[in-house]
């Protein structure tokens, strides 16, 4: 199973069986924190920002001439290989959910469009492979630039990051 895939499987599991209701369920100790249905807002807004950013470069015909800085390196050491996200970092405001849910959804209708969205980036990223190989081809706003490899491990670590989160709300309110 790829890495988008295996994210694919761990956030429809934490997702399985929720209605529209339960998806805006929040943490029940940390006020002001995402709810279940704006978390997973956030990772379909962080995959079309990489599928953007990758689309800039399949259109250029060429990766990235960027090089990552030493705290970068280090960041993707921790992140990628390690497999560490670290907790409370706040998120950029491109990937931030509205504050305001408009039209609840259950969790099986966000699950679908995870899947979706991750198919695409999935396709995308194949492109991109054939295109570039395994040198850094796009940069990530934080981590510097990254493979395509580094990318999808990026999103495996950072979509189980949210997958854990999804889950301990659930916990929390015992559904």
């Amino acid at each position: 199973m790829t890495d988008l895939g295996e994210l694919q499987h761990a956030i429809a599991y934490s997702l399985h069986g929720l209605d529209a209701a339960q998806t805006q369920l929040r943490p029940v100790k940390r006020k002001g924190r995402w709810s279940i249905q704006q978390i997973v807002e956030h990772l379909l807004l962080t995959y079309s920002s990489t599928e953007a950013t990758i689309a800039a470069r399949l259109e250029k015909h060429r990766p990235t001439k960027s090089k990552p800085r030493m705290l970068q390196r280090f960041s993707q050491y921790t992140v990628i290989r390690l497999g560490y996200f670290p907790r409370g970092r706040k998120a950029p405001a491109m990937v931030t959910p509205p504050a305001e849910i408009a039209a609840p959804r259950s969790g099986d209708e966000l699950a679908h469009a995870v899947r979706e969205q991750l198919l695409r980036l999935h396709e995308l990223c194949n492109e991109a492979e054939k295109e570039f190989g395994a040198v850094r081809c796009a940069s990530h706003h934080v981590l510097g630039p990254l493979s395509i490899a580094g990318w999808r491990r990026f999103h495996l670590i950072h979509g189980e990051h949210h997958a854990r989160q999804i889950l301990a709300i659930r916990k929390a309110h015992g559904v």
